[in-house]
């Protein structure tokens, strides 16, 4: 038979009580608990200061150190009171109904220290491959697969916490071997109930691991521009330039067609066109745009061309081609030229532009 777990803290349990004999025996129990939470608390500070000085050298968050302070505080309260209660109270009629309370509140403090545990990896491995290689895509990419993982991580850990309690029970432990017996049709069942989550489960995973996008990417969307803001294992945010957020199934980025501006990178080519008269100043128009493009930030200096590329009904349409950085960039550049152009159009060619449109006023 394998040795009881808690015979070792049963022995600290002992230590305690020879200290606190002179108290009256209903007394002892909470004089114990008491004892293991002080304990605990001391222990908690000083992982947490050593853990912090230690990380801080790889740029982890102090925030998420400190995070783990109260799981860390409650698991080894937990398991002081777990053992205090064996002690005490094994003889009596309703130990074992707090006994099952007790473990299920110290299965739950221990996956909670598990978990902010994965956390504090994570910001540690995301912190050194940032001063590794800096900020990027393939920072982006590591972001998003770790990110992932950690929620995969955390799915795996709260199942297991409800089996480790579940076992416990001896009825049902012993309707799992009926279960199993009927798992063929059981997982049919199941399987036809929860096709669809399954399958953005999976579809988010590939998402991930197949790099088609990645945390901060320029993507267009049932009609709108946004940029990927958290990926997660069932759906995925964007957030559009209005502010609004658009959530998807991870299905819809395995199945329907989309277009990410910075897959490979985040630079990107635009244009402006403009409509004018035929008589526009085209040469003016070219040393101008060169100008404007070299005098600003935005421009990233590969592109650069203005060309007519249509002419019909007296208007001819002119197509500046630019490009930047990002898309963000895009988008202030080409406002940025087409209104100055307009601008200096309108007070130095007034001629070359067309005819308002006279819009007719109805009588008050």
């Amino acid at each position: 038979m394998s040795p009881n777990p808690v015979e070792p803290l049963n022995e600290t349990v002992e230590e305690v009580i020879s200290v606190s004999s002179f108290l009256p025996v209903s007394l002892q129990f909470w004089a114990v608990l008491l004892a293991g939470a002080v304990f605990a608390a001391i222990l908690a500070f000083v992982f947490s200061a050593i853990a912090r000085r230690t990380l801080r050298r790889i740029g982890v968050d102090e925030a998420d150190v400190k995070a783990t302070r109260l799981p860390f505080f409650g698991l080894i309260t937990s398991i002081v009171a777990k053992s205090a209660f064996a002690f005490f109270y094994h003889n009596r009629d309703w130990y074992n109904p707090w006994q099952f309370v007790i473990l299920i509140i110290l299965v739950m403090f221990l996956t909670w220290f598990i978990i902010k545990l994965v956390r504090v990896i994570e910001a540690g491995m995301i912190s050194r491959f940032e001063a590794k290689f800096g900020p990027g895509r393939r920072l982006a990419k590591v972001q998003t697969q770790v990110g992932l993982m950690r929620r995969v991580l955390i799915a795996v850990l709260c199942i297991l916490a409800v089996a480790a309690v579940l076992l416990t029970i001896e009825q049902v432990r012993a309707l799992g071997a009926g279960l199993l017996a009927s798992a063929g049709l059981a997982s049919v069942v199941v399987g036809l109930a929860v096709q669809s989550t399954l399958a953005n489960v999976f579809a988010g995973l590939q998402v991930a691991f197949t790099d088609s996008i990645r945390v901060d990417d320029t993507v267009v969307v049932e009609g709108e521009r946004g940029t990927v803001e958290e990926i997660t294992l069932s759906y995925v945010v964007v957030l559009l330039l209005d502010g609004r957020r658009m959530i998807l199934p991870s299905t819809y980025f395995t199945t329907t067609p989309f277009e990410n501006w910075s897959r490979r990178s985040t630079e990107i080519s635009g244009n402006v066109a403009l409509q004018l008269k035929l008589n526009a100043p085209i040469d003016y128009l070219r040393q101008r745009t060169t100008e404007l493009l070299e005098s600003s930030d935005l421009w990233d200096g590969r592109d650069n061309e203005l060309l007519v590329t249509d002419a019909q009904n007296g208007l001819q349409t002119v197509a500046i081609y630019l490009s930047a950085r990002n898309a963000g960039d895009l988008w202030g550049l080409r406002n940025m030229i087409r209104e100055k152009l307009l601008g200096e159009l309108l007070e130095s060619y007034p001629e070359c532009l067309p005819d308002p449109r006279i819009v007719p006023t109805t009588p008050a």
